[in-house]
Parts: C-alpha cells; structure tokens; sequence
C-alpha cells in the first residue's frame, strides 16, 4: 500500500514516515502541498496523509485535487487545528479521516490500518 505524506514539519514528517514504514508501507513524503500533488499527479496512492496549515498549497486545498484525480484515494488530515478540517466551508473530501495532534505514532498506523482495510 503507498501513502503519500505532506508535512511541513520536518521532524514530524521524518517520524511519521518511519512509522509507517516500520509497519510496512510504502511512503513518499512532501514537505509542502504543491510538491504532493504533483507526485500524486504522476502515481496513484492507496492514502494522502496530510497536514492542513503548509505553505504553497494547504492540506485541505491537496485532498480536494487529489480526490478529483483519484476519487478512491483515501484520505486523513493531521492537524493542531481540527475544527478547520471539519468546517464544511472548506469543502475538505467528507469521508476524510481527521487525526489531531499531538498524537501517538501506534494512534496514527492503527487509523491508517482501519482506513486502509475500508478500501480494500
């Protein structure tokens, strides 16, 4: 399974992405959501995990093209600011997975793992 990360913060993307890779995926990381999405542009991904708040294109503005690409994409924002995920305003993809920091890195494999399983 592919999961594309997009995390400004370098520490929390490096920490995120051995995560994951520990428990067996396969994760490309973008530290903003410009360079993302024009990854997700030249391969499908089984998961776009996002921050919301990065420069050059937000997480909400990213899950918004990358469903139009790929609507079975699956999609989970990580964010300090969870009311802004939810706010319906920002037409964030409504089956998107909102994660909230600060969180534990077992937290974040066992909600990729269930989000995963719903696509397979």
């Amino acid at each position: 399974m592919k999961i594309l990360l997009a995390e400004d913060d370098n520490d929390m993307r490096r920490f995120l992405a051995k995560a994951l890779q520990n428990a067996g995926y396969d994760v490309s990381s973008y530290d903003n959501g410009a360079s993302a999405y024009n990854r997700l542009r030249e391969e499908p991904f089984e998961l776009l995990l996002t921050d919301i708040v990065m420069p050059e294109m937000d997480g909400i503005e990213l899950a918004r093209r990358a469903t139009e690409l790929d609507p079975d994409i699956k999609v989970m924002f990580i964010t300090g600011f969870a009311a802004v995920a939810l706010n319906p305003d920002l037409k964030a993809p409504r089956d998107a997975k909102v994660l909230s920091k600060p969180f534990h890195l077992r937290e974040l494999v066992n909600e990729v793992e269930k989000l995963l399983q719903q696509a397979a």
